[in-house]
């Protein structure tokens, strides 16, 4: 472990999203190894007070661990601009972009990078156009909400409608081509593309549940891929993150269909790191114990305008 001092740190947890118990244990986790490494933060579970709370402390850096909306979205980074504490993570508009399901998938195909073609449901009857125009089946799913939350797939027409409702939910709704294939993600960690983490869920796709309640979920790392193969997932991955404008560190999730394409589904800029996380995994099998983890994301702290810090 490094002796480099971090100063007075804020470690950010909570929130008010469909996510917050997520939030709580990645800041559980990250609390347990930052004073294993010897740091000592300050914890605050985020509530609408915060503005307050921030005027009132002074600390040299944040360390964003809020997943979802309020947290994820550019609303939090926009508040730590605002009082010029460097944080960790994507800057506002990135953290917005990769929030924005249906905005981030724009900028990738301008791009020129992966995604599956996708449709805006702004209501029910969208839905069965959707599917005609893209097929099933179809991931029917919340613009800007994480961790699979309202996320359906849909093989039969009548099923269309609850899933739009059951998205609808979380606020506005897209339809997007299913790829039928496997599912990877690649961690990024200033500037570096961790081994890649190959995804065995086993309900019928990665969603909520297979994600924090399912122990039949397995995860491979190594990945099993040949090795030209991963560094052409790391490739994309490290593409789709620099598209967004996104820093620090973040995890983009790809799907590899049968054919040997992969097709990019999300970037995260405020991952997991609960004990079923799969940064840290990735982590580790680049030789990083989560403490070391923690304080390498630390290290990345910053503002988008340095000149406005607190001095």
């Amino acid at each position: 472990m490094n002796g480099r001092d971090y100063g007075r740190v804020l470690l950010l947890t909570g929130g008010w999203s469909g996510e917050r118990e997520i939030s709580l244990r990645s800041g559980a986790a990250v609390e347990r190894a930052l004073r294993a490494a010897g740091v000592a933060p300050t914890v605050i579970d985020v509530d609408r007070d915060l503005p307050a709370r921030l005027a009132a402390g002074r600390w040299d850096r944040a360390l964003v661990m809020v997943h979802g909306r309020g947290g994820e979205d550019g609303l939090l980074q926009a508040m730590l601009e605002w009082f010029g504490l460097p944080y960790t993570g994507s800057g506002v508009l990135a953290s917005a972009l990769a929030m924005d399901k249906w905005r981030s998938k724009q900028v990738w195909q301008a791009a020129g990078l992966p995604v599956p073609p996708a449709r805006l449901l702004p209501d029910e009857t969208a839905a069965a156009a959707a599917a005609a125009e893209l097929g099933l089946p179809l991931a029917v799913k919340p613009l800007c909400e994480g961790s699979s939350l309202g996320v359906s797939k849909v093989e039969r027409p009548e099923d269309l409608p609850p899933a739009w409702r059951a998205a609808r939910r979380y606020g506005a709704v897209m339809a997007e081509r299913w790829i039928t294939g496997v599912e990877y993600t690649v961690a990024v960690l200033a500037g570096r593309a961790l081994p890649v983490v190959r995804l065995e869920p086993a309900r019928p796709f990665y969603d909520y549940e297979a994600k924090y309640g399912d122990s039949g979920t397995r995860y491979h790392c190594p990945c099993g891929l040949p090795a030209e193969q991963e560094a052409r997932l790391q490739e994309v991955a490290l593409a789709a993150f620099a598209a967004l404008g996104a820093r620090g560190w973040g995890r983009v999730d790809l799907m590899l269909d049968g054919e040997g394409r992969p097709w990019l589904i999300e970037l995260n800029t405020v991952p997991g790191m609960t004990e079923r996380s799969l940064v840290p995994m990735a982590a580790r099998a680049a030789g990083m114990d989560l403490p070391e983890l923690v304080l390498r994301i630390l290290e990345t702290a910053t503002l988008e305008d340095p000149s406005h810090g607190q001095g």
